[in-house]
């Protein structure tokens, strides 16, 4: 099993870019994306429901912001839009598909860097966020949460770590709340099951040379939950062509 997750930093400019050509050579069975800043209406069938794939978006009621999608390859048993949160949902910001006993979800946790007011947005869903998490383990399911997180776990996970430890994204109580979402094991950095290499980045400022420069932070993952923890087989960020200021991230499973 195959799954995509890119932060398209705009669904239609990134189809410009070439990004559902490439994706249909990918062959994969889910294609979660996020920041799709568009309402449905301004989307038409071709190119943005691709074919062999039902199609599931979850928009932002503010236009031109937000906004999440699954691509999904067979159909869903169900789809979920929103987690339930009247604050979280109008930013459209949460979508899961279930296949049986497994749930994929694109997720795009908001981001702090733009002021004071939208950090502590940040935090407040973040303490939300903790208990729904352990909530969701207790289910049973075997989860699959991809998207931006707007965080970078560890110093590896970022190039000028130093510069940023007052950052947004980097910030020790972002940092430490992942690392207690990792502790027990319940939870999984799918990515770092398999690469533990530096300088495996997905977002890059279009500030300076940062792309050209690889000066870059690794802020878009897979979290899995422990039942998937032996199933990831391989991962992979494609950066041979740009669509958005995030690149894909690519990750197979020995699933079902």
């Amino acid at each position: 099993m195959r799954i995509i997750t890119l932060n398209t930093n705009g669904i239609r400019s990134a189809e410009r870019k070439g990004f559902f050509a490439w994706m249909q050579q990918q062959d994969a069975d889910v294609v979660c994306i996020q920041e799709t800043k568009a309402q449905l209406h301004q989307l038409p069938a071709d190119p943005f429901h691709p074919a062999n794939y039902h199609c599931f978006y979850h928009d932002a009621e503010k236009k031109g912001y937000s906004g999440v999608a699954l691509y999904c390859k067979k159909a869903p048993d169900k789809v979920i839009s929103g987690i339930g949160w009247a604050d979280f949902d109008r930013e459209g910001r949460f979508i899961e598909a279930q296949f049986g006993k497994l749930s994929v979800i694109s997720l795009y946790l908001p981001s702090g860097s733009s002021s004071e007011e939208r950090q502590a947005v940040k935090f407040n869903v973040m303490e939300r966020f903790a208990p729904y998490l352990q909530a969701r383990i207790q289910e049973g399911r075997d989860l699959i949460i991809c998207g931006d997180w707007n965080i970078a776990h560890k110093e590896i996970d970022l190039k000028n770590w130093r510069g940023n430890v007052k950052n947004s994204g980097f910030l020790p109580k972002e940092r430490a709340w992942l690392s207690q979402l990792f502790a027990d094991g319940q939870w999984w950095d799918a990515f770092r099951l398999v690469n533990p290499e530096a300088e495996q980045y997905t977002w890059w400022s279009n500030r300076g040379q940062a792309w050209a420069k690889n000066v870059g932070w690794r802020i878009d993952y897979q979290i899995v939950s422990g039942s998937l923890k032996d199933k990831v087989q391989a991962a992979s960020i494609y950066k041979d062509q740009r669509f958005s200021d995030h690149a894909p991230l690519l990750m197979d499973y020995d699933y079902p």
